[in-house]
């Protein structure tokens, strides 16, 4: 296990729980605001692509592939483990990426519609009509922002380049090159220190933007997405919630009256008697319990909990101020064989410090 920040310079930093530094890398040259990492193992057997972690700039959203950062974090723990990572760090410079093998990512321009404050991966999608199959993939990523309330692109994997696009920038940079090499010659001068430069960012692979909702002078504020991905909740400036189906890209469901809300969608169980029996221990299935989304509403002190996708309101639970809804990036199971794990939410106290978790039985 380890710990991912993201930093206001956009850097990626991942650490143990030991504190130790595991990997750095520069991924764009701009504030990251939001780390998001989707398990995609529900619908495996429909390549539905491995587990990722995305990036989100303002404008900007990357992508890693699970499967590499797994391998990365596989290395790195080995060298702590071997105590070769003290004597590395006190001979190189805390600022040097150099030794850090970079992970594969891709990088993608989200920025066609609105200046994007929040966005997501929601899932792979099928290629555009009349466009040759290909071993590459199409994601859908939902944004955002302040003149769209929500837009759609369709991201590519791969950055298309044409072949007179590649000849000009290795030939521009050649000579450039030896132009560089020719006034050093020339005019020579004192050498400057050297200054170890930022790494130049990953060029933009294809976004190919679908459609998006403008309603000024509604603006988008925040996404959540649900475990599947097929879900979106978003909050916007007017106060109103709006639960977007990902798939087909329409709105399902609309709440108002909302202000400042956060969401959070949560796995409840569907059956009280089942859940209240305690003279035996029970192994819940993920059919025993059904997807909700928890509505926290600082304004009226309260937490809502709304069965999906067109379902009543199941729970209403009074909240102190201050108080913050959170969740785990990842589902804790104590084993591969111990029962369904459901999605939780947890209620934090700003003024107690208290943490506790959302009661998953509907009463």
């Amino acid at each position: 296990m380890a710990l991912v920040a993201g930093t206001d310079a956009g850097w990626l930093l991942f650490y143990s729980l030991a504190g130790d530094l595991l990997h750095k890398q520069s991924i764009y040259p701009a504030k990251i605001l939001k780390l998001n990492f989707s398990e995609r193992k529900e619908n495996a057997w429909e390549d539905a692509g491995s587990d990722e972690l995305s990036v989100v700039f303002p404008g900007v959203i990357a992508r890693c592939d699970g499967a590499d950062l797994q391998i990365m974090l596989q290395k790195s723990f080995q060298e702590v483990k071997s105590r070769m990572w003290k004597d590395k760090f006190e001979q190189e410079d805390g600022e040097d990426t150099s030794s850090f093998e970079k992970i594969p990512l891709q990088i993608w321009n989200v920025s066609k519609f609105s200046s994007c404050v929040d966005a997501a991966i929601v899932g792979l999608m099928p290629p555009p009509l009349l466009e040759l199959q290909s071993s590459q993939r199409h994601y859908c990523a939902i944004t955002v922002g302040e003149d769209a309330v929500v837009s759609a692109y369709r991201l590519s994997e791969d950055r298309s380049r044409s072949l007179v696009g590649a000849i000009l920038s290795r030939g521009v940079a050649a000579t450039f090159s030896t132009i560089s090499s020719l006034s050093k010659i020339l005019w020579r001068s004192e050498p400057s220190p050297t200054k170890k430069s930022r790494p130049k960012p990953q060029a933009f692979a294809k976004t190919s933007p679908l459609t998006c909702l403008k309603d000024s002078p509604r603006k988008g504020e925040r996404l959540t997405l649900s475990p599947s991905g097929t879900l979106a909740a978003i909050t916007d400036s007017l106060g109103r919630i709006l639960l977007l189906d990902t798939r087909a890209l329409v709105a399902v469901r609309l709440w108002k009256g909302y202000r400042d809300a956060s969401c959070l969608f949560v796995e409840m169980l569907r059956n009280k008697d089942k859940a209240s029996s305690s003279s035996m221990h029970l192994d819940y299935t993920k059919s025993d319990y059904c997807l909700c989304l928890a509505i926290h509403a600082p304004r009226k002190g309260i937490i809502e909990v709304w069965q999906m996708r067109t379902g009543q309101r199941l729970l209403t639970i009074p909240c102190p101020k201050g108080s913050r809804i959170l969740q785990p990036s990842t589902r804790f199971s104590s084993s591969a064989f111990s029962s369904y794990t459901p999605l939780e939410v947890y209620l934090f106290n700003g003024d107690s410090g208290q943490l506790s978790v959302l009661n998953r039985h509907i009463g």
